[in-house]
């Protein structure tokens, strides 16, 4: 994948076009300038980071399905797009699988993507992504790449003119395909070209991108076991019972998608078998229809009754993308937020609750939609034995549907349930490895009839739902384990020492439980001491062991060691402990009366020592092994200056340590660093060295940074 930053241009602002939507109209503007076949609009939801389809075109709206409302942390191209404000191509399905394999589960078909942001300096109106068969070279040209920056730039301009007049702009829903321009058939050549087709021994139909079908001639209808004059204006599938299956619908969203021809053999019971030949463009489709040789394996039967115009309640696209969503779940909120975005809106539930028992009590996780949530408080806490629709699903793991207020009044009377704003819920219990794990609550705003159909979904879904959940509520409390046993280990704030300033920072790794072996101390008592040191690991074990050796480095310390005797002690003592992890140290004891400092290092990164004048130097200082690999190892002492106005620079390997980076040009930026922002308040200082590990959505290691400054004035 190559995404490219945006650049920003002064564009001229066109007025709203004059007839038809802004958005439908600029989209189709876009489509038209690079050629491409599909595409979609997205407008930044009010008060929330999530994007809102607002237009599509080319293909049928329910393609997207899975994507109508996306967050802005989703882990798919347009919302990748609007987060980072660049542009995002995608060459085709390899790519698509590799970067975002979520979509590629959905749509595994040649395609290319390009998604860009719809903003301005100041604001993120939304986003846009566009499509192309997976023929196209796999690079974007300059000019497309210059149409596609600047079109919505254009929109990005007349939106906020649109928002500065206080209106809205108007959206599509589902736009057609593109129509090429030709010139005026005369009645003489249409008549002829359909007795041509008429004349044809194998059957034709056109089909628009939406699967109506606008034309099928008499063979068509023949071999179809349908009359042709009432196919017209049905959907293919819809027309033919035996054609309502899955395959072969995904068969004529493979040709839509990808441009592609594609092809097809059903069997028409009893045991006729039909070719199916599926010939694309950017307006529809035209499919050929012929008698194929007997094919071995099992047949397609008809399921059911003859099918309607109803679309299911959850496409498999749908039931895919939710799958995948919910295994990329991490805590209880990520999967209230997921239930709300994706699958609420697609059985039409217009709020949720996630309910769950904790000693024999009622408890509300989390929940989305509710006008007052004080409906749902009124009953967090509530003991089991209560009479109430929640407790009954979570206690006995049978699902419950109510489709009116009345009935839900007549089985739970004294259930206030008015109160929540709702006319119809399903309470949805969440079992998982046979166990109740907590219950799901949909509420609908109108009275809502409960099909057989649907209440299999539902309880489907809520599989899904549970398996997310049970591993969400276990990380939540591995989390809160981890949190507690972190902060018990470290300083919760540093003592103040004669002659300097001192701060710190400590960024968990990312990846397992938030807990790591990066420890840091500052030891006040005469002599003053500070040490910083990394054990091996990211979990219990090593936050442990971190704790040992802080507690004996502070004990070494204060019977008054030397620096290179406590970390030979601290070295005897984690060999004789019989630990497989090892550690890093560094520890020093602070003169302040003589500006100086006495060091021993064991396996640590090197300190950086900036001076009042800007210069900055790498103290390589000679040391001994990572300690607990051997007893009798030592660690020479060295002394250093510590002038007035110098600061001394401690941290771990995390701090400096990236794949594929040399370690000691790494070094030598967080030098550079410090030498620019040396000068600035030490809190400050403190946040630009540790900078975009802050913020980063994965640290692989864990940072510990220690920041000591001698007083320029000499004042203790």
């Amino acid at each position: 994948m190559r995404d490219e930053q945006t650049p920003r241009r002064a564009t001229a602002i066109a007025g709203p076009p004059a007839d038809g939507p802004l958005l439908s109209s600029a989209l189709r503007s876009l489509m038209d300038a690079t050629g491409a076949h599909s595409g979609a609009m997205y407008l930044l939801a009010d008060g929330e980071p999530v994007l809102e389809m607002a237009v599509m075109a080319g293909l049928p709206r329910a393609f997207a399905a899975p994507w109508e409302r996306v967050g802005l942390n989703t882990p798919v191209p347009v919302a990748v797009a609007a987060r980072e404000r660049r542009l995002v191509w995608v060459d085709g399905e390899e790519e698509m699988a590799h970067s975002y394999p979520r979509i590629a589960v959905v749509l595994p078909y040649p395609f290319a993507l390009a998604a860009l942001p719809v903003a301005t300096e100041d604001r993120l109106y939304g986003a846009v992504f566009v499509t192309w068969p997976g023929t196209r070279p796999l690079e974007l040209s300059e000019r497309e790449r210059r149409e596609l920056v600047e079109g919505c730039d254009r929109l990005a301009r007349l939106l906020e003119a649109a928002a500065a007049e206080n209106r809205s702009p108007r959206a599509g829903t589902d736009l057609p395909g593109r129509v090429p321009v030709s010139g005026a058939a005369d009645s003489l050549g249409t008549m002829e070209a359909a007795r041509m087709v008429a004349r044809l021994p194998y059957g034709m139909c056109s089909l628009d991108v939406h699967g109506r079908i606008g034309f099928a001639n008499e063979a068509a209808g023949e071999l179809l076991g349908v009359p042709a004059d009432r196919l017209p204006g049905t959907r293919l599938w819809a027309s033919v019972p035996w054609l309502d299956d899955p395959v072969y619908e995904e068969r004529y969203q493979a040709a839509l998608v990808s441009q592609r021809p594609t092809s097809f053999v059903a069997l028409r019971p009893p045991a006729d078998w039909l070719s199916f030949r599926l010939y694309p463009d950017t307006t529809g489709l035209t499919v050929r229809i012929a008698r194929a040789p007997s094919v071995a394996g099992p047949g397609r039967w008809p399921v059911g009754p003859a099918a309607t115009e109803q679309h299911p309640l959850v496409t498999i696209a749908q039931a895919l993308n939710i799958a995948g969503a919910l295994t990329e779940t991490v805590g209880v909120q990520d999967v209230v937020r997921l239930v709300a975005d994706q699958i609420a809106p697609a059985v039409g539930s217009r709020a949720l609750a996630l309910l769950a028992a904790r000693a024999g009590r009622l408890h509300v996780l989390g929940h989305h939609g509710y006008p007052d949530p004080r409906a749902l408080e009124r009953c967090d806490g509530t003991p089991l034995s209560t009479r109430s629709p929640g407790a009954q699903a979570l206690t006995s793991g049978v699902p419950a549907f109510f489709d009116s207020w009345e009935q839900l009044e007549r089985l739970y009377p004294e259930r206030h349930a008015a109160s929540d704003g709702f006319a119809a819920w399903a309470y949805l219990p969440l079992i998982a490895s046979g166990r109740p794990v907590g219950a799901c609550v949909l509420a609908y705003a109108e009275p809502h009839v409960f099909s057989t159909h649907e209440r299999a979904v539902l309880s489907s879904l809520a599989g899904l739902v549970a398996q997310a959940l049970d591993r969400a509520l276990l990380y939540d409390a591995k989390h809160r384990l981890a949190h507690g046993l972190q902060q018990a280990l470290l300083p919760h704030s540093l003592p103040e020492v004669p002659g300097f300033e001192a701060t710190a920072r400590y960024l968990p790794a990312t990846r397992g439980m938030d807990i790591g072996g990066d420890f840091y101390d500052l030891v006040a008592t005469p002599p003053p001491a500070a040490v910083i040191g990394d054990v091996q690991g990211h979990n219990v074990t090593a936050a442990g062991l971190m704790g040992q050796v802080r507690t004996a480095v502070r004990a070494y310390t204060a019977v008054g060691q030397e620096p290179g005797e406590v970390m030979r002690s601290t070295n005897r003592l984690l060999v004789d402990l019989g630990s497989d992890l090892f550690a890093s140290c560094l520890y020093l004891r602070l003169l302040p009366r003589r500006g100086r400092a006495l060091m021993a290092r064991a396996g640590h990164p090197p300190p950086l020592l900036r001076d009042a004048d800007g210069r900055v130097r790498v103290l390589d200082l000679p040391g001994g092994p990572l300690l607990g690999i051997d007893g009798t190892a030592s660690y020479p002492t060295t002394e250093v200056g510590l002038p007035p106005g110098s600061l001394l620079v401690l941290y771990t390997d995390g701090l400096v340590e990236r794949p594929g980076t040399d370690i000691e040009e790494a070094v030598a930026v967080l030098a550079r660093r410090l030498a620019v922002s040396g000068d600035r308040p030490l809190e400050e200082v403190a946040d630009r060295l540790v900078g975009h590990h802050a913020v980063a959505e994965e640290r692989l290691d864990d940072v510990a940074l220690l920041l000591l400054r001698a007083r320029a004035d000499g004042t203790e």
